[in-house]
């Protein structure tokens, strides 16, 4: 009976100190600086952080206190600047970059926060250079788009 009671108590101990809790942090004049999901003291899940004027700022997934999964990023008058994929805290996969229209501007994949492979730039939403680099570093350039598809088999590309 009383190894029953002791394990009874050790479970509820550790949900109430396992429980997720939602948590709103504000700036010092009362507006909401971020808001998110709480685990172990380690932002988890989906947040939201805003700006000073209370536009938002950034939205996007936590695990254990570091960026997961797709994230957006926001100029002060709300605006998207910058959208992505995160594992671990670094930057992953395809990033699109818009200019201050809100119109997209340049795409690149990313590899732990530095461009990796294919970087494509656009100017009133054409193509009109693309890159290829390698850990960060730019190793061909193309203005010829017939020849950039042909090369790397993109036919598709627009």
């Amino acid at each position: 009976m009383k190894k029953n009671i002791c394990t009874l108590f050790i479970c509820i101990h550790l949900v109430a100190f396992t429980q997720k809790k939602y948590q709103k942090r504000y700036y010092k004049d009362g507006t909401l600086k971020e808001e998110g999901w709480i685990l172990n003291d380690k932002k988890t899940a989906f947040w939201k952080l805003y700006y000073e004027n209370g536009n938002i700022k950034k939205e996007g997934r936590f695990k254990d206190n570091l960026e997961t999964k797709y994230w957006y990023f926001y100029a002060e008058n709300s605006t998207v600047e910058k959208e992505g994929h995160f594992k671990k805290g670094q930057k992953n996969d395809w990033w699109l970059f818009y200019d201050k229209k809100g119109f997209l501007n340049h795409k690149c994949q990313l590899k732990n926060n530095q461009k990796n492979s294919y970087c494509l730039v656009y100017k009133k939403n054409k193509l009109i250079k693309a890159s290829k680099f390698k850990e960060g570093i730019k190793i061909k350039e193309w203005k010829d788009f017939a020849s950039f598809k042909e090369e790397n088999n993109l036919n598709d590309l627009r």
